[in-house]
């Protein structure tokens, strides 16, 4: 198979097999090899895989050192290593996983199509799977849940995986656990929200406020109603995330990363199919023509989902950007109801400091 039809991690994990067996003095490289960088790899999809599916990597790792120990090794007075060559067994590995791209239609060969030829191999890396629980049957199923219905279609699709966990931080799940801080005095502005968010059209609040009267502290208090059940049937059991584009916009290299990055997670919210409400801050470093390349991309992605209603997102911002960047895009404009939000009084203000 061509190495461009590889996708970047499964490039840099065969590369990465190789040096180990090479640092080992192992004369070729084998499965084992490639299952224990497989293991190691930073933000691939194999490690994900195995926790979705209950097995710990370590417990695998550990399984898998004596079949490292035992492979055959170059005596040391047998000079420096050459590089170390693929062995039959890896070539059937690769054979194999192939085929399972093939199975899912996804066009390039990444490192889960990989794994899934590790687990069907007769050989002590698949052994090593199988004894945890990471039998094949077991592992599409549980890589179907990361995957969720994205192919891989280039050769970075790590990235669109799970787009919304990464990007984006639970605040219910946040108030589940008891992480967030009471709010007091706010009660007016989160029935406010509520109240727009149960709208059936020009359902997005944003709350517009000066730096730090607690903008963000009234979502929470609303992501703490969502728990409580405080809030009616239409907000009910919704999940509320925050979306951190910091995040996003972090590690992009290319002209287009960001784009997509934010196209893999509103594809998510989509087939939550109204389950997930999004809150943006900073919603005018989204929307409008911030000054960072790729800005008006960004909002012209949201209107058409906040435009069927696929989308509901509760902003914030302060008035300045407000008035700079979303009042003159009569569009976007149009998607939010404004949600003005004061400095809280000197009685509520005592109350905050005496709740806290």
């Amino acid at each position: 198979m061509q190495p461009d039809r590889f996708t970047i991690k499964s490039q840099e994990a065969l590369a990465a097999a190789q040096r180990l067996a090479e640092e080992r003095r192992n004369p070729q490289t084998m499965p084992e090899h490639l299952l224990a960088v497989l293991l190691e790899q930073d933000a691939g999809v194999v490690v994900p895989v195995l926790r979705k599916l209950g097995v710990d990597p370590a417990a695998v790792r550990q399984s898998l050192a004596p079949a490292l120990d035992a492979l055959p090794t170059l005596s040391p007075g047998s000079g420096a290593p050459e590089a170390a060559g693929g062995s039959s067994e890896l070539s059937q590995v690769l054979r194999e996983a192939e085929k399972e791209m093939r199975d899912l239609k996804d066009e390039y060969l990444s490192t889960e199509h990989l794994l899934l030829a590790l687990s069907k191999h007769p050989g002590k890396a698949g052994d090593s799977l199988r004894a945890n629980g990471a039998a094949h049957d077991e592992l599409l199923k549980a890589l179907e849940e990361v995957r969720g219905s994205h192919r891989v279609t280039d050769q970075n699709p790590e990235d669109k995986f799970q787009a919304l966990e990464r990007f984006g931080r639970d605040l219910t799940e946040a108030a589940a656990q008891g992480k967030l801080d009471p709010v007091i005095g706010r009660d007016d502005e989160i029935r406010r929200v509520i109240q727009v968010l149960s709208r059936r059209t020009k359902n997005n609040p944003v709350l517009i406020g000066e730096p730090g009267v607690g903008k963000t502290a009234i979502v929470e208090g609303l992501a703490q109603r969502i728990v409580s059940g405080d809030v009616p049937e239409s907000l009910r059991d919704r999940r509320l995330v925050a979306l951190d584009i910091g995040a996003m916009v972090a590690g992009s290299k290319y002209r287009g990363e960001f784009e997509d990055r934010l196209k893999a997670v509103l594809k998510e919210i989509a087939d939550a199919q109204g389950q997930i409400v999004v809150f943006i801050d900073e919603l005018h470093t989204i929307v409008g023509a911030g000054a960072a390349e790729g800005a008006v991309d960004a909002g012209n992605m949201l209107k058409p989902m906040l435009a069927r209603g696929e989308l509901r997102a509760v902003g914030a911002t302060t008035l300045d950007e407000y008035r700079k960047h979303i009042e003159k895009d009569a569009a976007l404009e149009r998607r939010f109801q404004p949600v003005h939000v004061g400095e809280p009084s000197v009685e509520d203000t005592i109350a905050i400091l005496r709740g806290l």
